[in-house]
């Protein structure tokens, strides 16, 4: 069991979050990838590799492991504060396996693969990640990492990928308790699933607040039609997902 779960807010669109916002954030390279500057981090955040739209748009990586390396080595210094980076992994829902028409296996080898290319160019600054779909899926992911050397009870963070769209809150569950004691972040995890699961991760991410501020509307004053890019907005939808916790008495590093 964990201390308590950190918690990333996941930055809808905008990067400069970085440098005004004083809690964890969570940020896709594609949102930094065509910029010529970057913002300075007051807070500390994770890199998203962006490999869900990579997967359900080209159904490949177009970059290769170097390109990318070159890209968190410049991240890492030039916006500062950043915890760790999350590999070129393969996403194992339907949708992906059909755009890249590959196996699960295929998928998870890939991943593996990638991992242990991303470590010894960037050592610990890159974290690996379980990918899978069925529930048998993740322990043969587990079993590929042992296979490569890597010992995944000695990492300070392993990312679970192919949760953020699953609707059965059972069977995320499920999946975590199957993979204790690995400390695991889980990727784009909703909610509900957040605070059921809060004594088994280490840390979790989440963009809900955008999908919420999009079909609702804005918070009273502010003059745009819908607060999904709104930080406001942002900032107290994380506000009321941390409450729950302390409603529950948990220890909670909020950062």
């Amino acid at each position: 069991m964990v201390a308590g779960p950190l918690f990333y807010l996941g930055v809808g669109s905008d990067a400069h979050w970085l440098a005004t916002s004083d809690v964890p954030l969570f940020i896709s390279r594609r949102r930094l990838q065509n910029r010529r500057t970057f913002p300075r981090a007051v807070t500390r955040w994770v890199l998203d590799s962006g490999g869900f739209t990579e997967m359900h748009k080209f159904g490949e990586w177009r970059l290769s492991s170097s390109e990318y390396a070159a890209q968190v080595v410049r991240y890492a210094d030039e916006i500062g504060h950043l915890d760790w980076a999350a590999p070129q992994d393969w996403m194992c829902e339907p949708s992906a396996l059909a755009m890249s028409g590959r196996t699960v296996a295929e998928h998870q080898r890939l991943t593996v693969d990638n991992f242990v290319d991303l470590r010894q160019r960037l050592g610990l600054l890159v974290v690996p990640v379980l990918q899978g779909w069925d529930y048998d899926d993740y322990l043969r992911c587990v079993d590929l990492y042992a296979a490569e050397g890597v010992d995944l009870e000695s990492e300070r963070t392993i990312g679970l990928g192919s949760v953020c769209r699953r609707q059965a809150e059972g069977d995320i569950a499920r999946i975590i308790a199957s993979l204790m004691p690995l400390r695991l972040h889980a990727f784009g995890v909703k909610g509900n699933a957040f605070v059921a699961n809060r004594d088994r991760l280490v840390s979790a991410d989440s963009t809900a607040w955008a999908y919420q501020a999009r079909y609702n509307a804005p918070i009273p004053g502010h003059t745009h039609k819908h607060c999904h890019h709104c930080q406001v907005y942002a900032l107290r939808w994380r506000r009321r997902l941390l409450r729950r916790l302390d409603q529950l008495r948990l220890p909670l590093d909020i950062g």
